[in-house]
Formats: structure tokens, C-alpha cells, sequence
């Protein structure tokens, strides 16, 4: 039996004006991310969720606010460390949002694209905002195309995904992979 996946279509939109956003960050992250997110929220007058999702920990569960229990994937490791990480993000974003809007933070766990999808479905977010960087020097296409979780989030979720350039490519460069 084939699986339906729900596509996107005008009555599965969200308005941007009062919806949630949804806005991906990560320890000593550019702070133009989070300014981003947070100038939308102002305009559009939405719910803000700073969300970092953790990949060396897993979920155990998920609930409906979007929040998740999660455990480290390492059962030697230092389970108290992802509390450090934690407060190096709040007192960064505290730092650096010093004017409004009000804002929450989620941390979460296991694969970015999914866990930042739950959130959205879980706030019933108009738009998810992530950071885009120019690919690394040694690179690929492929791992480049792989890596790219704006493009991994517009193929798996029916919102629109805003990627903010946080380095860009010189047009007369040659590319990294060639």
C-alpha cells in the first residue's frame, strides 16, 4: 500500500500575517539569523521560536508544543552538557536581541530538517527561517546539494523556508568543487 504524503496547496497555507515563524540557530551562529527572524516577526506581528536542534542527542518524545525529551546519543558522555549549550544560546540571543518581540526557545534533537519540521507543525508556523552559507572549499556539488538543509526542509514540509545569506560566493570565483 503506497503512502500519501500531504502536498502543498492554498488551503494547507498558514499567513504570514500573526502566523508563528520558526527561525533555526547555533552556538556563536551570525547574529544577522536571528535579527532576521526577529525583524519578520516584528513586520508580520507572529510568534517567534529560536529553535537549535542537537545531532549527538536523540528523541525520546515529541509534544504537542513542539518541545521534545531527548538524550544524548553517547551514554559516557556528559549529559548535562547540552544545558551549557542551552545557556551559551539564550545569553547569545539575549545579547543580541535587546528590542523586541517577544521570543521562545526550543532546543531539540535528532535529524535538523525533521526536528525543525515538528516544530513548525507544532506551532503552525507560517514561514521556517535558516541560515545559508557558500559552500566550504573542498567541496562537492553533490555533498554541497546533500548538506543544504533549506533545500532539505522546502522537499520534506509544505512551508516556505527562508534561507538568510550568512557568507556568499564571488560570482568570479571559480567554484569550490571544480
Amino acid at each position: 500500500m503506497q503512502h500519501h504524503v500531504p502536498q502543498p496547496h492554498p488551503d494547507r497555507m498558514t499567513p504570514f500575517a500573526g502566523g508563528a515563524i520558526v527561525a533555526a540557530v547555533r552556538p556563536g551562529g551570525d547574529p544577522l539569523l536571528p535579527l532576521t527572524a526577529a525583524d519578520f516577526a516584528r513586520t508580520t506581528r507572529g510568534r517567534l521560536y529560536f529553535a537549535y536542534v542537537d545531532e549527538q542527542r536523540f528523541v525520546e518524545q515529541e509534544f504537542p508544543d513542539g518541545t521534545v525529551q531527548h538524550s544524548d546519543i553517547n551514554p559516557d558522555s556528559d549529559d548535562e552538557g547540552w544545558r551549557r549549550t542551552e545557556a551559551t544560546l539564550l545569553a547569545e540571543l539575549r545579547a543580541t536581541l535587546t528590542k523586541g518581540p517577544a521570543w521562545e526557545f526550543r532546543y531539540l534533537a535528532g535529524r535538523p530538517d525533521r526536528s525543525l519540521t515538528h516544530l513548525a507543525r507544532a506551532v503552525d508556523a507560517a514561514v521556517i527561517i535558516v541560515g545559508a552559507h557558500a559552500p566550504e572549499r573542498n567541496a562537492k556539488v553533490r555533498e554541497f546539494l546533500d548538506g543544504s538543509l533549506s533545500l532539505k526542509l522546502a522537499q520534506h514540509q509544505h512551508r516556505p523556508v527562508l534561507a538568510v545569506p550568512l557568507t556568499v560566493v564571488d560570482w568570479k570565483a571559480p567554484m569550490p568543487w571544480t
